[in-house]
């Protein structure tokens, strides 16, 4: 990763003179001829090339650099690390592409791509020490990389060399390998800390050069802060539920939480609370990001098995969620399937499914979600927009988030259900639902609909909802029989989008079962806002 850093900074000025060179003062067969011989020699470029682009005192820099870079993303188990050795080997990279970027250049400015790809053997060994004050030398062995390179010359100017910064940053990670050793020892005799290791070297490229990120290296002196990676808008997550996680555990069930993230950053990251021992957890909590680019983010959830203190906690499973395609203020409702390795494809066996509501508010979309609260009170974008379903009221300024109720009818419509499973020998069921809002435990239910796989009820029930911002409406599918009732599945949903838009009809999957969906409408009907004594 950081042989990466360097070898940019030191090309970087050097492909940019030939690349815009060959642009602009030259026809467009010249251009073409100019970017092939210089992929020719990059292609052809040797340990000792690459030497002679770097200052000699660029290895300390390089070391100092990248501790301070890997700090930030040092996991908890973790108390310090350090570089003892770091070399960049005897193999050379090897570019095998040169690219303008004309979608990309922008007003003032020339975008390159530079495709590379590295299968080095440097001498890297980490000095690590655990909070349990273990200390391991660790050797980082065997890196394989492809990838491609973004260089953003801007903006253009009349004076040599003709751009006034370079900015930088990894566009696509095609392949990142790599294998860790504890010199003279097995690293996995201390259970946690390859994965650790791994996760920060994986989070310190995602976070610190991969786009939308821009490392920008002044080459004329000036102001070019409007380069600068800038907010574009917020995303409101709510982690409303898991179903069926793979269990970590040798007696009992996993006791899991969930870390959820657009940039691996600790101060970024959002934990959820632990759900004990139950391997289909409701959390029903929500959290609110910072989006920079959001045609090319993603959020990621990484579902863990507390170990209480114990050891490091075992990850049982991650998810992403790109937010391209996101409409702006609409909730959008998503199931994820939980993997091994959402990048590393070799085991893609589902080890459950985690449920997430997504509402993303672009900046220019502010005056759509003005907060009823003085300016000193955060909010999610969500609790603003349900605050300001009922109008702006007057808040003291030491009014907090949680002192809001939002109070409300809400009305369901269980319309019908399809390909419900077969319950009986004859192949039918004699299916019922039962409504419960979790946190007031207000409970209805539907008739008994005989002899079917697809019954209709159109059957309303209204319930008084004292603080829908946190209640959720659980609906259990029961097959009704001579000795009681067996249940067929469930469905769980928070109150956020019908909030938001006042009445939905929807159909929604029976969670639990092979097949089945319920058929509702669901309607929103606000009272007032209450504060709590």
């Amino acid at each position: 990763m950081g042989f990466f850093y360097s070898l940019l900074f030191g090309i970087s000025f050097g492909v940019g003179l030939i690349v815009l060179f060959a642009r602009f003062a030259h026809s467009r067969s010249r251009s073409r001829s100019f970017l092939a011989t210089t992929v020719a020699a990059f292609a052809r470029m040797t340990v000792e090339d690459s030497r002679k682009l770097l200052p000699p005192e660029s290895s300390e820099l390089l070391r100092n650099n990248l501790e301070s870079i890997l700090e930030q993303y040092k996991p908890s188990i973790l108390q310090s690390l350090k570089f003892s050795k770091l070399t960049l080997g005897t193999v050379a990279p090897q570019f095998t592409g040169v690219y303008i970027v004309e979608s990309e250049s922008g007003a003032g400015g020339t975008t390159l791509e530079l495709e590379m790809q590295w299968d080095g053997n440097p001498n890297i060994v980490l000095d690590i020490r655990t909070k349990l004050g273990v200390g391991l030398p660790v050797q980082v062995k065997d890196i394989g990389f492809t990838g491609v390179f973004r260089l953003i010359f801007k903006p253009l100017v009349d004076q040599f060399p003709c751009f006034g910064a370079v900015s930088y940053s990894l566009r696509e990670k095609k392949d990142l390998d790599f294998t860790l050793k504890v010199v003279g020892g097995d690293i996995s005799a201390i259970p946690g800390i390859s994965d650790a290791v791994e996760e920060m070297i994986h989070n310190a490229i995602e976070d610190s050069i991969t786009w939308p990120i821009r490392n920008i290296v002044p080459i004329i002196p000036g102001d070019y802060s409007d380069l600068e990676l800038m907010p574009v808008g917020t995303l409101d997550v709510k982690l409303v539920q898991a179903r069926e996680l793979t269990n970590k555990d040798i007696i009992g069930k996993s006791d899991p939480f969930a870390v959820l993230f657009i940039r691996p950053l600790r101060d970024k990251m959002k934990t959820s609370k632990t759900i004990d021992n139950d391997l289909n957890p409701i959390w029903n909590e929500h959290f609110e990001f910072i989006v920079e680019d959001p045609s090319t983010q993603h959020l990621t959830v990484r579902v863990f098995d507390d170990e209480g203190g114990v050891k490091a906690s075992e990850l049982i499973g991650v998810a992403q969620a790109p937010l391209k395609g996101l409409e702006p203020g609409k909730v959008k409702d998503i199931w994820l399937k939980l993997l091994k390795d959402v990048e590393v494809q070799r085991d893609n066996k589902s080890r459950g499914e985690v449920q997430l509501e997504l509402l993303y508010c672009p900046n220019g979309m502010e005056s759509c979600f003005k907060s009823p609260f003085s300016s000193d009170v955060k909010m999610t974008t969500l609790e603003k927009t349900l605050g300001n379903e009922n109008g702006d009221m007057e808040k003291t300024a030491s009014q907090k988030k949680n002192d809001v109720i939002l109070r409300g009818v809400f009305s369901v419509t269980v319309i019908a259900a399809e390909e419900l499973p077969k319950a009986d020998l004859m192949g039918k069921a004699d299916p019922f639902v039962v409504l419960t809002l979790k946190k007031s435990g207000a409970k209805q239910k539907t008739r008994v609909a005989n002899d079917t796989l697809n019954p209709v009820w159109n059957q309303t029930f209204d319930f008084v909802v004292e603080d829908a911002q946190h209640e959720m409406l659980i609906l259990e599918v029961y097959d009704h029989d001579t000795f009681g009732k067996e249940k067929m599945g469930r469905c769980i949903m928070t109150l956020s989008r019908v909030i938001l838009e006042g009445e939905i009809q929807d159909c929604f999957p029976v969670v639990g079962t092979k097949s089945g969906r319920l058929y509702l409408n669901l309607k929103w009907t606000a009272q007032a806002v209450f504060r709590n004594s």
